[in-house]
């Protein structure tokens, strides 16, 4: 394929050829699933964890962003095999520091534990999830869930111009006829209400993109996620045929390119979703004189 993707206005493969994309999905999944195996292994200890916001905040919100020591070990074990198997490629990580690669070569986008606090107080809502960044725009991404479509753990993967999948097996939509009110992650209780939407919040942003991708969710919106938690979710989102919008000034636009320098520093309210969906959410906000497209 090749083009723009219309669910974003990038180009559809970053100037990667099929071969590449197709191994840069092959070792997301490989990633992926190392991740996996090592929550895992942890499940039941005790882990050590340390509070990123402790030293700038006061009260309650000194205890909002817990990291485990799984969290800090899987990425620490994600970066060592990339630099085993591809060392000119960047890295940016949620819980180390930024690795410069080549400025032409791809950039992966880690998040070990997406949805820590679930993970720490033993609730099964998380992910681990891995995402490709090449040329302003995700092309791979591969997100292990701890529950799926299938009610049991596996990763959902795709790469740009390709279908998604489920564990290898391509996975389709599908579309209950008469289900008159689908599940939503988050909107505005305006659009809840307006287009009866039932609202869940999981506390797991990957999770929840994966799950729009799939068909569980018909449309999410984050407030200002950092982009290890949707980068993969990207790339799933475009290959399941949805629709990427984000905000800014004041109207929802497609995804702009995003250059590899501002990876780490990226935050913008998202929507992602079924494109008839989104549309419907987006007109409900122009009504109500909030942003809009």
């Amino acid at each position: 394929m090749s083009g723009l993707d219309q669910s974003t206005g990038l180009d559809n493969t970053g100037g990667l050829d099929k071969a590449a994309l197709l191994e840069l999905e092959a070792v997301a999944v490989e990633l992926a699933r190392l991740a996996a195996a090592e929550i895992t292994t942890a499940l039941g200890r005790e882990l050590a964890i340390r509070y990123k916001e402790a030293e700038s905040r006061t009260g309650a919100a000194r205890y909002r962003d817990p990291a485990s020591e799984a969290d800090e070990r899987i990425e620490q074990l994600i970066r060592a095999r990339l630099a085993e198997r591809l060392p000119d490629h960047g890295v940016v990580g949620e819980e180390m520091a930024t690795l410069a690669g080549d400025p032409d070569a791809p950039v992966w986008v880690i998040d070990p534990i997406d949805g820590t606090a679930n993970f720490v107080n033993g609730l099964p809502l998380y992910a681990a999830s891995i995402g490709v960044m090449h040329q302003g725009g995700a092309v791979a991404g591969a997100i292990w869930c701890t529950t799926s479509h299938a009610l049991r753990p596996g990763v959902y993967h795709a790469h740009r111009g390709g279908r998604l999948r489920f564990d290898e097996a391509p996975l389709e939509q599908r579309r209950h006829a008469d289900l008159r009110r689908r599940l939503a992650a988050d909107p505005s209780p305006r659009g809840s209400a307006e287009h009866g939407w039932e609202m869940r919040k999981t506390g797991s942003a990957s999770l929840e993109c994966a799950f729009v991708a799939a068909g569980l969710f018909e449309i999410a919106r984050f407030a200002q996620p950092n982009l290890w938690d949707v980068a993969a979710g990207l790339a799933l989102i475009a290959a399941s045929g949805g629709t990427i919008r984000e905000q800014a000034d004041d109207t929802w636009q497609p995804l702009q390119p995003i250059p590899n320098d501002a990876i780490a520093t990226w935050r913008r309210p998202l929507l992602i979703g079924d494109p008839t969906a989104v549309d419907r959410f987006i007109a409900s906000e122009k009504q109500d004189g909030a942003p809009s497209e």
